[in-house]
């Protein structure tokens, strides 16, 4: 009977170790479940006023074309071009049209594209 005693009372022992590591398991994953539910909703909050911020820059946008479109102020489709060639590597100020720009920005086509806008 004494032997069972003593394997009973190791039982326990163990059990209670094996009850410590648990609980501090489950702590660990309270304060993780803690951390990403704040995350989340941190990324949801910052998802919504990027949506609005969408909506609005979108609908300035529209705003801005309509009233463009209305105006016969659009931005026409020889700059479009010109500022694709720029975009591409050549030059389109009348110094050095057509030349290509090596990857080095151009003063003369810069100042050309600004007046064009």
């Amino acid at each position: 009977m004494n032997m069972n005693k003593k394997e009973l009372f190791e039982q326990v022992s163990d059990m209670e170790a094996q009850i410590g590591q648990l609980y501090e398991q489950l702590g660990d994953l309270k304060t993780n479940l803690g951390e990403m539910l704040e995350e989340n909703h941190r990324l949801s909050l910052e998802n919504h006023h990027l949506r609005n911020r969408l909506e609005k820059e979108t609908a300035l946008e529209q705003n801005l074309t309509t009233k463009q479109d209305e105006q016969g102020d659009a931005i026409g489709e020889g700059y479009d071009n010109l500022a694709r060639l720029y975009e591409e590597g050549f030059h389109i100020c009348n110094v050095h049209f057509g030349s290509p720009r090596k990857g080095e920005d151009c003063l003369f086509c810069l100042m050309f594209l600004n007046k064009a806008k």
